[in-house]
C-alpha cells in the first residue's frame, strides 16, 4: 500500500484525506500554510502534521496537492516538495492554469518523479463521500499509478490526455457553470422584482429551457439568502479569469464569460467573496446589498 501525503488540508483537501482514511489507505503526512489546520487534522488520523515539505514527500510515496493558485503551486514546487521525490507520485487536484501543470510536470520528471492533475468538478460534500468528478491530466503511466487511489475519492475517473488538458477543460466546466450561476441571479432577481412567486418560478424553470444543475444547487439558496460556501464568489472570479486567458491565447471574444468574471471581480471588491458564488444573486435583487 502505498503512503500517502497531502499538501492544502482546506476544507477539500480535509475531507479527501478523512474519505481516504475512511477507505483504509494509510494518509501519513499533512501540511497546510494554517498550522494548526494540519495538527488537528493529523490528529483526526493518525499522520503527521509537517512544518516542512521535505518531510511530507519524505514520509509519503503519493503526494495529493489542493492548493489555491498557480502561486501557491510555485512556491511549494520550489520550496522544497521536490527534495529526494525520486520514484514519488504527486496529484494536483486544484483549479489552476493549464500551464502550471505542465510545469509541475516537467519539474518533477527532472526529479525523477511523477505527476498528474486531477481536476475536481465537485464540491465538498462529494469529497467526504468518495463521490467526486474527477478529470485528469498527465502521462497515462502516472494516471494507472493513481487510479487506485483517485477511485477511492471519485464516481467517476475520466482520463483527458496530457498535462493541461484536463485543467483545460476544468476551466470551461467552471466558465459554463459561473455564466449559468450569473444568469440564473438575473432570472431570479427580475421575477422577485415583478412580485412573482420564487418556488414557482424555480420549479417552471426546471421544467423548462431554463433549467440547468445550477438551478439545482445554488436556486433555493438564492431566494432564501442561504449563501454558506461550498464554492465561494472569489474561486469563481478566479477561475473564469482562467477561461478568458486561454480564450485570449485562441483569438477568441467571450462576452458572456467576460460579464460573468465582472460580476464575481465586484462581488470580491464589495466585500462578498467569501459569499457561496450563489450570493451573486445579491447584485441582482432589488435592496440586497448597498453598492460601496
Amino acid at each position: 500500500m502505498e503512503k500517502i501525503g497531502f499538501v492544502g488540508v482546506g476544507r477539500m483537501g480535509a475531507n479527501m484525506a478523512r474519505r481516504l482514511k475512511d477507505q483504509g489507505l494509510a494518509v501519513v503526512a499533512v501540511q497546510d500554510i494554517n498550522p494548526e489546520a494540519a495538527k488537528a487534522l493529523a490528529q483526526e488520523l493518525g499522520a503527521e502534521a509537517c512544518a516542512d515539505l521535505k518531510q511530507v514527500t519524505r514520509l509519503s510515496d503519493v503526494i495529493i496537492t489542493v492548493v489555491t493558485d498557480d502561486k501557491a503551486m510555485k512556491e511549494i514546487y520550489n520550496g522544497g516538495l521536490l527534495a529526494r521525490s525520486r520514484g514519488k507520485l504527486f496529484i494536483n487536484c486544484a483549479t489552476l492554469s493549464p500551464a502550471i501543470h505542465v510545469w509541475v510536470e516537467q519539474k518533477t520528471a527532472k526529479a525523477g518523479a511523477q505527476s498528474l492533475e486531477a481536476c475536481m468538478a465537485s464540491s465538498i460534500t462529494q469529497a467526504r463521500e468518495g463521490t467526486l468528478y474527477l478529470m485528469c491530466g498527465g502521462a497515462e503511466e502516472a494516471f494507472n499509478r493513481a487510479k487506485p487511489v483517485l477511485e477511492r475519492l471519485a464516481a467517476s475517473v475520466r482520463y483527458v490526455g496530457a498535462a493541461g488538458k484536463a485543467a483545460q477543460v476544468k476551466a470551461l466546466v467552471n466558465m459554463v457553470m459561473n455564466i449559468n450561476t450569473a444568469g440564473l441571479a438575473e432570472g431570479l432577481g427580475l421575477g422577485a422584482a415583478l412580485g412573482l412567486d420564487l418556488t414557482m418560478l424555480r420549479e417552471v424553470f426546471s421544467q423548462t429551457g431554463a433549467n440547468s444543475r445550477v438551478l439545482q444547487t445554488d436556486g433555493e439558496d438564492m431566494q432564501k439568502r442561504d449563501h454558506s460556501c461550498f464554492f465561494s464568489a472569489a474561486h469563481a472570479a478566479k477561475d473564469s479569469g482562467i477561461a478568458l486567458r486561454l480564450s485570449k491565447e485562441q483569438g477568441l471574444n467571450l462576452p458572456l464569460a467576460t460579464a460573468t468574471k465582472k460580476q464575481f471581480d465586484k462581488m470580491v471588491a464589495e466585500g462578498l467573496g467569501e459569499l457561496d458564488k450563489s450570493g451573486i444573486a445579491e447584485l441582482t435583487f432589488k435592496d440586497r446589498h448597498a453598492a460601496k
